[in-house]
């Protein structure tokens, strides 16, 4: 069986081909270059991992990755369970008051980060620290490390704790998510490495990932992805689009996964990158109708396919849907499509949808929370123990999310718990403005108790036609005057989610939403 501390030891003797391309090189590796064969790629996880050894790290303890995006996350976490530690994956897009709370409460035998990011940690005396780049004072240098032998691969039970993620945290400070070998890579990585049509890449497919490195899904993409040994590999970090295109346009990825905020980017942008993509992949959250119609319409392939994942960090994938052109026209109804998330992954997961007050379920075609029951679902949080037992039924695992289950058990989404309102979904009315306002960047519907939601509008003038937002409305539940607001004022995660609670802060004169927030 696959091990994740040695896959690219595996891949090597396996005499696997794909090339890696990077767009800019490796944080643990600045002398490295940006193209990698597999056999760099083992060398370095080798290396990493006795550098790791030579600091302290042993099987057991908890390492904090903490760094600007890159894929060297996910190789360092392979270095680190490749030595029996667990790692901790921690975005360097968070608040420094947010990475000092989760790093105590990791309580880490070692951090591994970058000089912005170590130093938001404030005195690194009390920890034990690399500087992978820099000379941060109380940290070690990495280049004092290398060198160093890796010590043989530890093998640790499967139901062990293999790797640590955080959520998202969009409503406040993220949870710490702790996955086993059976969640992460038997139940997810192993089922996306079967052979199957359509999703899986062949030997000369060019597959191209513009993800947050630093969540679960890089891990169990790292380890699915590599062994159907495509072609070539592309590693996007920064999804500004007078980077991140030219590289694409060069390599023209017949596959690509990005977060729906770097698709809704290179939208805008004139590009012939997408001419050869046979399949667009999308997860981390909610994707316009507008954007999956637009690739799948750029594509020259004669049968282009969207692929969209809806899950969680705790969970992993639990639904899955595949678009076509077909598919994707312009809507007749209210209800956009992309809001239909597909059906349960199968042999995978099971959904029901119940009653938030009694947790009863209710009838298919009834509004209610979302509860997910699979293997893949995580051992729980780190120092939050209290909050994983309010988050589980037994089995079964509240996702927060509400949503409706049709006739044929497909599931359509409606709301975050936390932002959900009587009668109206905000996600449907921020998918319908996009559709009927053009000029509208992305539409944000902020819910209060007492007063109708309002609306806060990224437009591409810093302004919007008052007759012609009235127009595109009329037909929907009544909303407050628009707030139109530059794109940099809209805070985000490190997966480009919008941060709605920071946001309601910024926008002022709003009451707290409507929903609970029980199950965030």
């Amino acid at each position: 069986m696959m091990d994740f501390g040695t896959l690219f030891d595996m891949l090597e003797e396996r005499g696997s081909r794909t090339v890696v391309h990077l767009d800019r090189p490796f944080d643990a590796d600045p002398d490295g270059g940006l193209r990698h064969p597999i056999a760099s790629l083992a060398a370095l996880v080798r290396e990493l991992a006795g550098m790791l050894a030579a600091a302290g790290a042993t099987p057991g303890d908890r390492v904090a990755i903490v760094k600007e995006n890159h894929w060297d996350g996910a190789l360092l976490a392979c270095a680190a369970t490749r030595i029996g530690a667990v790692p901790a994956l921690l975005s360097g897009a968070l608040p420094p008051e947010t990475m000092r709370t989760l790093v105590h409460r990791l309580e880490p035998a070692l951090v591994v980060g970058m000089p912005d990011q170590l130093r938001a940690l404030g005195d690194l005396s009390a920890l034990r620290a690399i500087d992978l780049t820099g000379t941060t004072p109380g940290a070690i240098v990495a280049d004092d490390l290398r060198g160093h032998d890796a010590p043989p691969p530890h093998r640790r039970h499967d139901d062990a704790p293999l790797a640590i993620n955080h959520t998202s945290g969009t409503t406040g400070v993220p949870k710490l998510v702790v996955h086993s070998t059976t969640t992460l890579i038997r139940r997810i990585a192993d089922f996306e490495a079967l052979p199957m049509p359509v999703l899986t890449a062949h030997r000369g497919d060019v597959v191209a990932s513009a993800i947050s490195f630093v969540h679960g899904r890089a891990i169990t993409w790292t380890a699915s992805a590599f062994r159907h040994q495509p072609r070539e590999v592309l590693i996007v970090t920064d999804p500004d689009p007078a980077r991140a295109l030219p590289m694409l346009e060069r390599h023209r990825p017949s596959m690509v996964e990005a977060l729906p905020s770097t698709y809704v980017r290179w939208q805008r942008e004139e590009t012939t990158a997408f001419r050869n993509t046979r399949l667009f992949i999308s997860t981390f959250d909610a994707i316009h109708p507008s954007t999956v119609r637009g690739y799948l319409r750029d594509s020259a392939r004669r049968f282009p396919v969207w692929l969209q994942g809806w899950g969680q960090t705790e969970t992993g994938p639990l639904t899955l849907r595949l678009m076509t052109r077909r598919a994707l026209a312009r809507p007749s109804r209210r209800h956009p499509t992309t809001r239909h998330l597909g059906w349960p992954v199968p042999f995978q997961t099971r959904l029901r949808v119940v009653d938030p007050k009694t947790l009863s379920p209710v009838r298919r075609g009834r509004p209610g929370l979302i509860q997910a029951r699979t293997g893949a679902r995580c051992l729980g949080y780190l120092g939050e123990e209290h909050r994983w037992a309010a988050k589980t039924d037994g089995a079964w695992f509240h996702t927060g999310d509400i949503g409706v289950r049709d006739r044929l058990g497909g599931l359509r989404l409606l709301d975050r718990e936390v932002d959900a309102a009587p009668g109206l979904s905000c996600m449907e009315i921020e998918d319908l403005v996009d559709e009927r306002l053009p000029a509208v960047q992305e539409c944000v519907l902020l819910t209060s108790p007492d007063a109708p939601p309002v609306p806060v509008l990224v437009t591409t003038d810093g302004t919007v036609d008052a007759h012609a937002w009235a127009a595109a409305v009329a037909d929907l539940p009544r909303l407050a005057a628009p707030v139109v607001v530059a794109a940099a004022d809209v805070p985000r995660t490190g997966t480009g989610k919008v941060r709605r609670m920071e946001l309601r802060a910024r926008i002022g004169g709003l009451t707290a939403p409507v929903g609970t927030g029980r199950w965030t």
